[in-house]
């Protein structure tokens, strides 16, 4: 029984903790993600504001509308899609954070399929 009621407080106090979550530190500020395409590694640095957020990669600039769903999640819409594929809007959810940076999941919105990934802030 003395067994049982260990068990017991255990699951409940593992069920309430949850991970803290920042996310209004991160809404603007300059970010940096890293990420490996065919072996090599890619680096993208952004710079948002409440509503902007203007990318750079490969010495070019692209810039997207921003419209925060709730204090962790937000919709990416480029504003000059040269494709198809850049028309469609990006979901962005930050799912932890810390003091320099945070992992996010992403995906296309209506697609099931997402990814993951990490971004760090750059202290200028």
């Amino acid at each position: 029984m003395r067994a049982l009621l260990i068990i017991f407080a255990l699951s409940l106090l593992t069920s309430c903790y949850h991970e803290e979550r920042n996310c209004a530190d991160f809404k603007t500020g300059t970010f940096e993600f890293e990420t490996y395409l065919d072996g090599e590694l890619k680096k993208t640095k952004f710079i948002r504001n409440d509503s902007l957020e203007i990318e750079i990669y490969e010495n070019k600039v692209d810039t997207a509308t921003i419209r925060w769903v709730n204090d962790c999640e937000y919709i990416l819409k480029a504003l000059k899609p040269d494709s198809r594929s850049e028309k469609q809007p990006i979901r962005i959810k930050i799912l932890n954070t810390e003091p320099n940076g945070y992992t996010f999941q992403y995906n296309i919105v209506g697609k099931d399929e997402t990814q993951q990934g990490r971004v760090s802030k750059i202290i200028e």
